[in-house]
């Protein structure tokens, strides 16, 4: 990716011309989408500065966005990171670090829109749906691999050679265990489903899935984060650091573009409290999510009225319980070399009793910090894992500067 594609990407849908690269960068190693860049807006009296990446006065681009204001952005010289000497390491291996796990029988779950993913670590990987029918649960399954003692001596085993993966824009190692001997698959002759468990370091993580995809038909990948193995400095998240990128207006432009400073302003309003979010459901329900106070489900009718439920009602003393055994709060690796929240969990309890099992209704409300072409778009659903307890999923752009403010039980700090 060259000087002037990056300016591209980094400027989103605002620039619609680019020229002027400096011929100087023709030496320069190509752009990787492995090292972060931020854009700063400095003033006309600006010096660049003495530390750091290295900058040249000639290496620059000129950018002009849809509403013909110009900017001179200077590009610094390209830093990844990788200044850590090897020392020797003589602790245990990564598969050592994390016996203690699978040993203990724990077990981690992913929810989605259709299937449940279940990871219990050391032993099996499967994928399941429970529907009722006629006061029956109907269950589908598949298992996506199973521990072996094949496996098993594999992944304890210690290796020289750390792999690393691409998760959410940072190079990453990881530890593999490999699952196998799963259900049998139709689409490739009934070779038995596989999975390879990818193990990566998070000091604050509760062993929680990241990430589930199928990555050819009937083998799959699942990124677990732990804390078990960045006791292993080989095994370490390893932050890169921000490259800046120094944008000065031009021609009688404003400081920043006009249409970045209005999505700024748009965004500011969209925070502000009562932090509300509220969907058409699939048919007959609506929901309604109120931060702090509750989620409903209702029905409106013209003749009737509405038709409220009580899903949830907000109590802090057992959201910090609940909290305690779960994984409230969650980062994405990098946005900008640092992290970020990526998703925060609440939980919702004392809902309308259940005619099915006597007990009140509860719901665990999972807001997520989702990228999106539209700034503003926000996607809500509902979803019912067991009989009368719900998962309810917020996701847009709008929440990321929200969850950030999470605190390590999930806590948001909205200012009323």
């Amino acid at each position: 990716m060259d000087g002037t594609r990056l300016l591209f990407v980094l400027f989103g849908g605002l620039l619609e011309v680019y020229c002027g690269v400096s011929a100087n960068r023709g030496g320069s190693p190509s752009f990787t989408d492995e090292i972060p860049f931020k854009i700063n807006w400095p003033g006309s009296e600006f010096t660049l500065p003495t530390s750091g990446a290295f900058y040249k006065e000639d290496d620059f681009v000129i950018m002009t966005t849809t509403e013909k204001e110009k900017y001179k952005c200077l590009l610094p010289s390209l830093s990844n990171g990788d200044g850590d000497d090897d020392k020797v390491y003589a602790g245990p291996t990564p598969g050592d670090l994390l016996d203690p796990l699978f040993k203990e029988s724990s077990c981690s779950y992913r929810i989605e829109s259709y299937w449940t993913y279940e990871v219990c670590h050391g032993k099996h990987v499967r994928q399941y749906h429970e529907e009722k029918e006629t006061g029956q649960i109907k269950v589908q399954e598949y298992v996506l691999g199973s521990m072996t003692k094949t496996t098993e001596s594999s992944a304890t085993s210690g290796t020289e050679i750390v792999p690393t993966k691409n998760v959410e824009g940072q190079l990453t190692p990881y530890y593999p265990v490999l699952m196998a001997h799963g259900t049998a698959c139709v689409l490739k002759q009934n070779t038995p489903r596989s999975t390879n468990v990818l193990y990566v370091c998070h000091p604050e993580a509760k062993h929680e899935i990241l990430s589930i995809a199928e990555v050819t038909t009937c083998e799959y990948e699942v990124v677990v984060l732990t804390p078990l193995i960045c006791a292993h400095p080989k095994y370490r998240f390893k932050s890169s650091p921000v490259n800046a990128i120094f944008c000065q207006a031009l021609s009688g432009s404003p400081l920043r573009p006009h249409s970045l400073s209005q999505m700024d302003r748009e965004q500011e309003e969209l925070l502000k409290p009562p932090f509300t979010a509220a969907a058409a459901g699939v048919g007959w329900w609506k929901y309604e999510f109120c931060y702090g106070k509750h989620v409903h489900q209702y029905h409106e009718d013209k003749e009737q009225g509405k038709n409220i439920v009580v899903v949830g009602s907000w109590n802090a003393e057992e959201h910090l319980q609940w909290a305690q055994k779960n994984v409230a709060r969650s980062y994405q690796f990098k946005d900008d070399g640092v992290q970020k929240v990526k998703l925060v969990s609440l939980f919702y309890g004392h809902g309308d009793v259940c005619d099915l099992t006597g007990k009140p209704r509860q719901v665990i409300v999972k807001l997520k910090c989702k990228e999106s072409e539209s700034p503003h778009a926000v996607t809500v659903y509902m979803l019912e894992p067991q009989t009368c307890q719900y998962v309810l999923g917020v996701e847009s752009p709008v929440i990321c500067q929200i969850l950030d403010t999470a605190d390590e039980k999930g806590l948001l700090s909205i200012s009323s």
